[in-house]
């Protein structure tokens, strides 16, 4: 166990079966004329690989493989089950909308390459941490002890945050107005934190399992999450011209963008 050869192997399954469950959803994408699908089983991609890797990484499954395979099913259903309510009877994402027009038809092929195959290989590079664990043998520890730990914070941080934004928004006395309650006052973005920390609570994991070079999969989610994605895109949509609210500029000079933190005197 352990051995180079063993992680690629486990890798390889991870990768092929999450490949596999991306073009079942590409299948349903096509059934649906909505590519957001993948957006909304996103969460999904992780479990599929903690599953798989957990009972074919070694001999036996082992108590970190169960304990991370668990916490990883937990986070994604709820994510993914979170994304589609909220996204529910919304339509395509307009990210997919515009590249379907722009596809002179061939959307279709493309979509599987460029949006859900690609999405596929991202999750398995991310998911990289979760191949080391389950190809390491060990028993539990501190270090293990406290990744649950920070995984738990940023459970709470991701859920509750999305919690108190979904109530804020289905309140037809704030539209328009900018959700500044809650997580929402000590940052801008808890629910991205949230997952930023969740997934630094599964490179513990990888580093409690003696490999520490698997922190280059919580180190890609974080960038993704902060420079390419989610934090980028929501903070864009929220200072267009179009989308902005009122009071948004306030909020933004008095409350911290990601670390949590209290907030700034008003200038």
């Amino acid at each position: 166990m352990g051995s180079f050869t063993g992680f690629w192997t486990t890798w390889g399954w991870s990768l092929a079966a999450t490949v596999g469950f991306a073009t079942v959803v590409w299948v349903a994408s096509l059934v649906r004329s909505d590519a957001s699908l993948v957006d909304r089983v996103w969460g999904l991609f992780f479990v599929v690989q903690a599953w798989v890797v957990a009972f074919l990484g070694g001999d036996t499954l082992g108590d970190r493989p169960l304990l991370v395979a668990v916490l990883v099913t937990i986070w994604g259903v709820r994510l993914s089950g979170y994304l589609t309510w909220r996204n529910w009877g919304e339509g395509e994402d307009p990210r997919y909308v515009a590249m379907r027009e722009r596809s002179s038809g061939n959307f279709a092929v493309l979509s599987l390459f460029r949006v859900f195959w690609l999405q596929a290989v991202l999750a398995t590079v991310i998911g990289i941490p979760l191949v080391a664990i389950a190809t390491r043998d060990g028993s539990l520890g501190w270090l293990d002890a406290i990744a649950t730990v920070v995984w738990a914070v940023g459970l709470y941080f991701e859920a509750v945050g999305d919690w108190q934004l979904s109530r804020f928004l289905a309140d037809p006395s704030n539209r328009g107005h900018v959700m500044d309650q809650g997580l929402w006052a000590w940052t801008r973005h808890p629910n991205y934190f949230g997952d930023t920390v969740v997934w630094t609570a599964y490179g513990l994991f990888a580093v409690a399992a003696g490999a520490w070079w698997a922190l280059l999969g919580p180190v890609l989610m974080g960038v993704l999450i902060v420079r390419v994605s989610g934090v980028a895109l929501t903070d864009q949509r929220m200072t267009s011209s179009d989308t902005k609210r009122e009071g948004y500029d306030e909020y933004v000079a008095r409350t911290n963008a990601f670390v949590p933190g209290p907030r700034k005197a008003a200038a």
